[in-house]
């Protein structure tokens, strides 16, 4: 529906700056790549004005890829924490804090969350895949949230989302 809508506005405004005559028809494109300048149609539209009335009919509507909200599990270079693995995990023990009521009942475990790495690094949609306890489960989602940005995943040469899962461990010494 979105998609439609936006098809309809750029249309109009095409009507709008006078590109379509009194009758006429008309292409609306996308860029999709601005490496090599490729477009790709949207829709195709035909204008008619006949004696004050003016008739827009959309002729054919080609949905876009929604290939930026697509989330990844899997691609060609899988996002990265800067320093790699080893840095990812000295990092995260840095930044955990041991919930005090899980300290005082011993609770410890692995809590293992999964989040989406974004297009420019950033670290969203945080989700505990594996329970271990209530706070164990806020904290790991906590330091998960607060994790600076990644190199984030590529696909074709494209930056993409990319689901990634991580297990935070909860160790009492």
């Amino acid at each position: 529906m979105r998609t439609l809508l936006s098809i309809l506005f750029l249309v109009l405004a095409t009507l709008a700056y006078g590109q379509v005559s009194s009758k006429g028809s008309g292409t609306v494109k996308q860029k999709v790549s601005k490496e090599n300048n490729k477009d790709k149609k949207l829709a195709t539209f035909t204008f008619e004005k006949n004696a004050g009335d003016e008739v827009l009919k959309v002729k054919e509507v080609i949905a876009p890829e929604v290939e930026e909200e697509k989330v990844f599990e899997v691609v060609e270079q899988m996002p990265e924490f800067k320093g790699g693995p080893l840095k990812l995990f000295n990092w995260l023990s840095a930044n955990v804090k041991y919930p005090t009521i899980a300290e005082e009942n011993g609770v410890q475990g692995i809590v293992i969350v999964s989040f989406v790495v974004e297009r420019d690094g950033s670290i969203t949609d945080v989700r505990v895949v594996k329970s271990v306890d209530p706070s164990l489960d806020k904290e790991a989602a906590r330091v998960i949230k607060s994790m600076p940005r990644w190199i984030p995943g590529k696909q074709k040469g494209e930056t993409v989302r990319v689901k990634y899962t991580v297990p935070v461990t909860f160790r009492l010494q």
